[in-house]
């Protein structure tokens, strides 16, 4: 008779990223005995009253998944210059569906647009652009994504370790399986892509059902995405961002002009810079958006509510993307 016992094997290795190299010591086993995560049940146990025994046999079930730390080391917005990325997201499909969909849910969109003051083509074209309104949802298990990148991640544990603490407690406010939810490789869940901690933060029920349901109801899912928004202090009837055309004797800027999208110049000090700025601008505070390309780069004037989109993925040209989207929406749908 041969006997089997499960063991966890550590194994050193080295990552390297953004310039830096990290020492990490990953496991090749499941997590309930590492080391990092027996730090968090613990901390689990004295912040929300979890039973440390019942989180080891949880993740007893969970395991290091390598193709999610290969994912986050090259997203999109890294390696993809702004053309590419692009038409990544304004192709006649998406466009075509996004004009479906909005007609489909075209009482809930408005009802969403009503109380939050979101336009309809912005909150269509966040689904649009996150799942393809809600084709493309992710097939990670999010509690495998999540710890696989809060203990064996070491540029942005501290921040999963959040996300993942989050996802336990929705699972337990909401009567839901850890084990069975699915989302992206970065734990992102639903229609709208909620991180845990947006969720509990910014989801409504809005089919009155007494439930949050992101995944099946795309009145929630549309109620959500427009409150995340709303809650991030979108501005009603207001722009989002300008295309800037250059002065003739334009130079180049340094890279620290581009340091923040949080509007904090004025409209004439682009104009001082070398930019054409609409009058209407010329008083208002505004960010100096400049998006990448192999050809020739494009500036772009931000508005608040530019801002705003990027609160929903920091990357400007996310935001953009988010921006044309809607508009080739609007247009479509007239």
């Amino acid at each position: 008779m041969t006997c089997f016992r499960k063991t966890t094997v550590y194994l050193s290795a080295a990552l390297f990223l953004n310039g830096c190299l990290f020492s990490v010591q990953v496991s090749a086993g499941d997590y309930s005995e590492n080391v990092a995560a027996q730090k968090f049940f613990k901390e689990m146990k004295k912040r929300h009253d979890y039973d440390e025994s019942e989180l080891r046999k949880l993740f007893s079930q969970v395991y290091r998944d390598q193709g999610i730390l290969d994912l986050i080391s090259k997203p999109a917005e890294k390696r993809l210059a702004w053309r590419e990325y692009r038409e990544i997201f304004l192709d006649n499909s998406r466009i075509n569906n996004g004009i479906k969909f909005w007609e489909e849910n075209e009482k809930d969109i408005s009802d969403a647009e009503d109380r939050s003051g979101v336009p309809g083509e912005i909150i269509t074209a966040i689904i649009g652009v996150e799942t393809r309104y809600g084709k493309v949802t992710g097939n990670h298990h999010v509690i495998s994504a999540l710890s696989t990148l809060a203990f064996d991640y070491p540029p942005r544990s501290r921040f999963f370790r959040k996300e993942l603490e989050a996802f336990l407690l929705l699972t337990r406010e909401e009567g839901k399986s850890p084990l069975e939810l699915k989302g992206s490789y970065a734990g992102a869940m639903g229609y709208g892509q909620f991180m845990p901690s947006s969720y509990r933060a910014y989801a409504v029920d809005s089919d009155g059902d007494g439930k949050r349901d992101i995944w099946n109801s795309r009145a929630d899912a549309i109620g959500s995405v427009a409150n995340y928004l709303s809650a991030h202090n979108w501005e009603k009837g207001a722009g989002v961002a300008i295309r800037l055309e250059l002065d003739p004797e334009f130079r180049e800027l340094p890279e620290n002009s581009f340091s923040d999208m949080r509007p904090n110049m004025t409209g004439s000090q682009l104009l001082e810079m070398g930019f054409k700025v609409p009058s209407t601008h010329l008083e208002k505070t505004v960010a100096l958006i400049r998006l990448r390309s192999d050809a020739e780069s494009e500036y772009w004037l931000g508005e608040w509510n530019f801002y705003v989109i990027t609160r929903y993925n920091r990357s400007p040209m996310y935001a953009m993307a988010v921006l044309q989207l809607a508009q080739a929406l609007r247009i479509g749908k007239s």
